[in-house]
């Protein structure tokens, strides 16, 4: 089968603010993932991971280069075959639970049935109690179980998800990793998930990819090679302790790159 996403010799550019040079967050950056595939993106602060994914997901036009999902040239936001999680809760305050779910199916055009299909998908995630509630009611950590779930409410064969436990504690982290392993087993959905986290990244993931400092390249590629599901017990394993020193020993040099080029800014700023 072809791939689920193609990303083929991407650029970014962003244009510098008063006379300033135009900033490169990405840089010819190429990438097939395949279908029912979990991959993240690690790499150090402003690698441009976020920009990858937004170009992937049509919010954000390549400055050269294309990314097709499937057969299809992504020109716009958002193709119906892609839903996003992102770090910060998206839920309309003034909705329930329940009701952001149907003003989500709604803008698909999905309204056939769309109470059954939300309580199904919380289900899926243990917040079928909550329907009722207001975003103002929950935890974080229940914001982004529902956010979880509207992605597989959607029903679409992509999930992107954007450093979506970044605001979590470790626990929480791990649990809703767990989840989202099972999601993975059960569903096939293809996963591409943003994380500045080594751990999570090997928890997670079938293949990482490995990103340069900025402007953002594809260093490496690691394949896990650990089934899905997974629980947080993988963590014991010495195969977990290879793979996170491995990404750890390609992105020392990234990191270092990335803290000495805030601090020349920092200087020329305040010198």
């Amino acid at each position: 089968m072809p791939p689920a996403i193609v990303v083929d010799r991407v650029s970014q550019l962003f244009p510098g603010a008063n006379g300033a040079p135009d900033a490169r967050a990405l840089d010819e950056v190429s990438l097939e993932i395949k279908r029912g595939e979990f991959v993240c993106l690690l790499g150090p602060s402003g690698c441009g991971k976020s920009t990858l994914l937004n170009i992937i997901g049509g919010l954000l036009a390549p400055s050269s280069g294309s990314v097709k999902i499937g057969e299809t040239v992504v020109r716009g936001p958002l193709p119906s075959d892609v839903a996003f999680v992102f770090q910060e809760s998206t839920l309309l305050p003034w909705y329930t639970v329940l009701e952001n779910f149907r003003v989500s199916l709604e803008f698909q055009g999905r309204t056939d049935g769309w109470r059954e299909h939300s309580m199904a998908a919380l289900t899926e995630v243990g917040m079928q109690g909550f329907a009722g509630y207001y975003p103002s009611q929950l935890s974080i950590g229940m914001k982004q179980r529902i956010n979880m779930a509207r992605g597989i409410a959607l029903d679409t064969a992509i999930l992107l998800m954007d450093e979506p436990f970044a605001a979590l504690d470790e626990q929480t982290r791990l649990v809703l990793g767990e989840d989202l392993s099972v999601l993975l087993a059960r569903t096939g959905k293809t996963i591409v998930f943003v994380t500045h986290s080594l751990s999570e990244a090997v928890l997670l993931a079938d293949r990482i990819v490995v990103m340069t400092a900025r402007p953002g390249k594809i260093k490496s590629i690691i394949a896990v090679g650990e089934p899905h599901p997974r629980s947080p017990d993988f963590m014991l394993q010495p195969h977990f302790s290879e793979i996170r020193n491995q990404c750890y020993e390609l992105l020392r040099d990234e990191i270092r790159s990335t803290v000495d080029a805030m601090r020349e800014a920092r200087d020329a700023h305040t010198g």
